[in-house]
C-alpha cells in the first residue's frame, strides 16, 4: 500500500507554526510522510533553532515557498502581508505541488491548512487531493470568523468588516462570553487598511471551510462546548502540546534559554511569577517601565520573557538600578522552554497576552491567570479565563491607557491570596486532560483522523499531477 503523503502548511506566525508542528509530529509517528512548508522567512527563522535534534527522521520533510515580500520587508505588517501572501503563495504552492508529484513516487495524498490559509484549501480542491482545515486558536475565535455574515447582517460589521456600533456586544450563542465588536480578531487593528486585508483572509477561511473534508481543532469540547455546539462540523483535537507526549516542542522562531529551569529549581514551590507575552505583543516604554516596576513591588520571585523587539524602541530599557535592584529574585530571557516552564512546581501563576498556545499551556498546568491581551483572538480568550472558567483576573488602565505598577501589585497579590484561582484552575486542568487520553473526546477524533488519512493513500495515483 502507498504510504500517505501529507503537506502541511500554516499561517506564517508563531502562534500558528508550533501547534500545526505539533500535529505534523504526531502524524510522523504514526508513520506518514509530512511535508511541511513554510514560507522562506519562517523556514529560515524555524530550522535555525535545532529542528535536527527533535529526530522527525525521514518521515518528514521542511520545505519553504515564498511569501511575496522582500526578505527586509516588515513581517509584522499584517495588511502587506496578508495581500501578499494571497497574491503570490496560491501558485509557488501548485507549483511545489507539482515538483514533488514529479520527482516522488510517494504522490501528496493531503493537504493539511492553517484556516488563515484558506486559500491552499482551494489549491488541493483544484489539484483533486485530499484536503482538512487545522483551526490553531481558539473555536471561539473561529466561531466568529464562520458567523461573519451574519454580523453583516444584523448590521454589526459593514462589507469590510469594520464595526458600525462600538457599543453593541456580540454574543452569537447563550452560553458564550459576549465581546466587543471591535474585539473580533479580524477589527482590532488601528487602521482601516489592516482591518479589510485581514478580513480578506476571513473571507478565504470561510469559503476553505465549506470544501473541506475535515475541520479539526486544536481545542476540547470540555473547554468550549458552547463554540462547539454552534457549529458541530469543528472537531477537537486538542490541545496539541509537546508535553503531552513528553517531548519537546518544535517550531519556535527564536533560541531557547534553558538556564531559566536551573534557576526555578532554586525557587520555592508555588512561589514564581511568570511573565510571558508571546511574539506579537509591543508596549512602549512607558508601560515596559511600569511592569518592570509593578514586578518589582510585588517582592516576589519572577521569571520574565523580554523578546527581542517587544518595545516600540530598539531596545527594552530598564528603570535605572532596576537589574541591581531586583537581583536573583528576577530571571530575565530572551525565549524561554515555555511548556516546561509552566509545568515546574515553582510557578504560581502566568502573566499572559492570552494568545491561544498560551492559554492551552497554563490550563493544562493548572495555573492561574493574569490576562494581557494584545490584539486579534486574545480578547476571546480572556473572556474565557476571566469569565467562562473563573481561571483568573484582568488589569485595569489608566486615564493614559497606562497598566500602572499599583493595579500590577495589587493584582498579583488578589490572584495569589484567594485560593478560588488556583482550586477552578486545576478542575479545569483535569477536564481537559481527560479529553486527551484513551477515550477522551480530542483523542477519538484525532486517531478518527488519522485513520482517515491513512485511507487516502490507497487512492493516491489516481490523483492530478
Amino acid at each position: 500500500m502507498t504510504k500517505p503523503h501529507v503537506l502541511v502548511i500554516p499561517y506564517p506566525a508563531q502562534g500558528h507554526v508550533i501547534p500545526i508542528m505539533e500535529l505534523a509530529q504526531r502524524l510522523v509517528k504514526q508513520g506518514i510522510k509530512v511535508t511541511f512548508v513554510n514560507t522562506d522567512v519562517t523556514h529560515k527563522l524555524v530550522t535555525s533553532n535545532s529542528l535536527e535534534k527533535d529526530g522527525f527522521g525521514d518521515l518528514m520533510q521542511m520545505v519553504s515557498i515564498p511569501d511575496g515580500l522582500e526578505p527586509w520587508e516588515d513581517r509584522t505588517d499584517l495588511c502587506k502581508l496578508s495581500k501578499s501572501v494571497l497574491r503570490t503563495m496560491p501558485g509557488k504552492l501548485e507549483g511545489l505541488i507539482e515538483t514533488i508529484n514529479e520527482e516522488n513516487s510517494n504522490k501528496v495524498t493531503c493537504i493539511i491548512a492553517d484556516g488563515c490559509m484558506g486559500w491552499a484549501i482551494r489549491v488541493a480542491k483544484k489539484r483533486g487531493i485530499s484536503r482538512a482545515a487545522f483551526w490553531p486558536a481558539s473555536v471561539c475565535t473561529l466561531a466568529s470568523v464562520l458567523s461573519y455574515q451574519k454580523l453583516i447582517d444584523d448590521g454589526i460589521i459593514n462589507n469590510n468588516g469594520m464595526p458600525l456600533n462600538h457599543d453593541q456586544m456580540i454574543q452569537l450563542s447563550e452560553t458564550m462570553p459576549p465581546i466587543k465588536p471591535t474585539d473580533l480578531s479580524w477589527a482590532c487593528f488601528e487602521d482601516l487598511p489592516t482591518v479589510e486585508a485581514v478580513f480578506q483572509v476571513v473571507r478565504e477561511a470561510v469559503e476553505a471551510a465549506r470544501l473541506t473534508e475535515w475541520y479539526i481543532c486544536n481545542s476540547t469540547t470540555e473547554l468550549e462546548p458552547a463554540a462547539f455546539s454552534l457549529y458541530p462540523q469543528l472537531l477537537p483535537i486538542g490541545p496539541l502540546l509537546a508535553s503531552n507526549r513528553l517531548g519537546d516542542q518544535a517550531g519556535h522562531f527564536w533560541q531557547e534559554d534553558s538556564t531559566c529551569l536551573e534557576w526555578l529549581d532554586q525557587q520555592k514551590s508555588c512561589s514564581v511569577i511568570y511573565i510571558a507575552f508571546g511574539s506579537f505583543t509591543i508596549f512602549n516604554q512607558t508601560q515596559f517601565e511600569e511592569l518592570a516596576l509593578g514586578l518589582e513591588l510585588s517582592n516576589r520571585p519572577f521569571l520574565w520573557v523580554v523578546r527581542p523587539g517587544m518595545t516600540k524602541e530598539t531596545t527594552a530599557a530598564f528603570p535605572v538600578g532596576y537589574v541591581e535592584r531586583v537581583g536573583s529574585r528576577g530571571k530575565i530571557v530572551s525565549w524561554a522552554p515555555q511548556q516546561k516552564v509552566l509545568a515546574h512546581p515553582s510557578v504560581a501563576c502566568f502573566v499572559s497576552h492570552c494568545g491561544w498556545n498560551s492559554t492551552l499551556e497554563g490550563v493544562t498546568n493548572g495555573l492561574p491567570f493574569l490576562c494581557w491581551p494584545y490584539f486579534a483572538d486574545q480578547f476571546h480568550n480572556e473572556s474565557y479565563i476571566r469569565h467562562i472558567w473563573k481561571t483568573g483576573l484582568g488589569f485595569n488602565k489608566d486615564e493614559g491607557g497606562i497598566i500602572t505598577r499599583g493595579e500590577i501589585k495589587s493584582k498579583v497579590a488578589q490572584l495569589l491570596g484567594d485560593n478560588t484561582f488556583r482550586v477552578k484552575a486545576m478542575d479545569t486542568k483535569e477536564k481537559v486532560t481527560s479529553a486527551i487520553t484513551k477515550g477522551g473526546c480530542s483523542h477519538k477524533h484525532l486517531s478518527n483522523f488519522i485513520e482517515w488519512l491513512q485511507e487516502q493513500s490507497t487512492d493516491a495515483q489516481e490523483y492530478s499531477t
